[in-house]
């Protein structure tokens, strides 16, 4: 089991690795080549937009033919031959094809991953399956170590040189797909029932629904905080300094996540955490220019992201069983990352480009304080149903 989490907390740390590279410095490399704010907007929405559907394409597949494994690999693989394309034009037409076609294997190699850790925590260590918080915090140290070390890096050389950094985590980052071993193949005698009844249910409805709010404010900070940043004067390196915070804490959350949701209800935690995403954004839109405040709420990344999504993956884990688990990843990654994230990308573009960096951030803000009223009213969730199904 040891060596199990090595292999997969590796996979983590690189796919992690690569997003802490590509979106704090992606829209800045973007705005290097004289796009406007709505070009990045679109351009890094594409990459939310495939999640709509290619995830929900590669969990069906994975589903059907309970090869998990050989998808991570082919996604992965592809998706570091499509990332050479970057080095081949800057236009805007070109860089929409480049990257439309990388973002739909790189959008569906972390849900096929989740379902894969998921499945084989289970396999070999069934009392435990909270474990999958000790193996995905390796991930936000792959960010960390990232997004610091290209901070760094930015500030002396040309942003180019991002590109190589980028491509070459892709390689990396498929030569360890090799190493994931195949989950055992389960008959799932449970499973016979229909995907929809479970997609009406009101808490998954709740969740996913949520997860579009929450997603999509995260979306306007992922493509627009680093630029908002630099527009109030802060360096790269402490852009990067800001956004390793963040991650940081989300790490600590990651850690003693296992023991807080065997103490505080998954509806309780979600709401705390839409609670402090309308603090959290709504300070970046009004006060960018005091650095201690913003340093204080790159903290709350920790909940706004880390518990939230940690808490989410566990109501989704627990309806979507048997034969449709890598199915209700998917169509959670398709709902959340997908829809909300075209939600935040084009609607923060346009904001950014028209009304400015103030109003854009207090957009965001409303997005999770709608979330809160629907977790109210509809999420309903016993955690003993969710500690024993687990």
């Amino acid at each position: 089991m040891k060596n199990l989490y090595l292999r997969l907390s590796s996979v983590y740390f690189i796919y992690y690795a690569f997003v802490g590279g590509f979106v704090p410095y992606w829209g800045l490399y973007l705005k290097s080549l004289h796009f406007s704010p709505t070009d990045i907007g679109l351009l890094l929405s594409l990459f939310q937009f495939s999640r709509v559907f290619a995830p929900s394409f590669w969990g069906w597949l994975t589903d059907h033919t309970q090869r998990r494994t050989a998808w991570i690999k082919l996604t992965a693989g592809l998706g570091m031959v499509s990332f050479v394309g970057v080095f081949f034009g800057t236009s805007f037409a070109w860089l929409f094809m480049v990257m439309a076609i990388l973002s739909l294997f790189t959008s569906s190699t972390l849900p096929l991953l989740e379902s894969s850790t998921l499945a084989l925590i289970k396999r070999y260590r069934q009392p435990d399956s909270h474990s999958y918080s000790h193996i995905r915090l390796w991930g936000s140290i792959g960010f960390v170590v990232a997004v610091i070390s290209l901070g760094l890096l930015l500030d002396y050389y040309s942003v180019e040189v991002l590109l190589w950094v980028l491509l070459g985590l892709q390689i990396i980052l498929f030569a360890l797909t090799f190493s994931i071993p195949e989950p055992a193949a389960v008959k799932h005698t449970e499973a016979y029932f229909s995907i929809w009844q479970v997609l009406k249910n009101r808490t998954v409805l709740a969740t996913m629904f949520t997860s579009v709010l929450m997603v999509g404010a995260h979306s306007v900070y992922y493509s627009f905080f680093s630029i908002y940043m630099e527009s109030h004067g802060y360096s790269k390196s402490i852009i990067g300094l800001l956004w390793a915070i963040g991650v940081l804490c989300e790490i600590g959350i990651f850690i003693i996540m296992p023991k807080i949701l065997t103490r505080v209800s998954l509806k309780n935690i979600i709401i705390l955490s839409l609670t402090l995403a309308v603090l959290r954004f709504g300070i970046i839109g009004l006060q960018p220019n005091n650095v201690w405040l913003i340093v204080l709420v790159q903290a709350l990344h920790a909940m706004t992201f880390g518990a939230f999504h940690a808490s989410s993956i566990e109501i989704i884990e627990h309806y979507f069983k048997g034969r449709h688990q890598a199915r209700g990843q998917a169509i959670y990654n398709s709902m959340g990352y997908g829809v909300g994230g075209v939600i935040g990308g084009v609607t923060g573009g346009l904001m950014m480009q028209h009304v400015g960096g103030q109003a854009t951030f207090l957009l965001a803000a409303s997005y999770p304080l709608i979330g809160i009223f629907i977790v109210a009213i509809w999420l309903k969730v016993s955690q003993d149903s969710v500690e024993n199904n687990n």
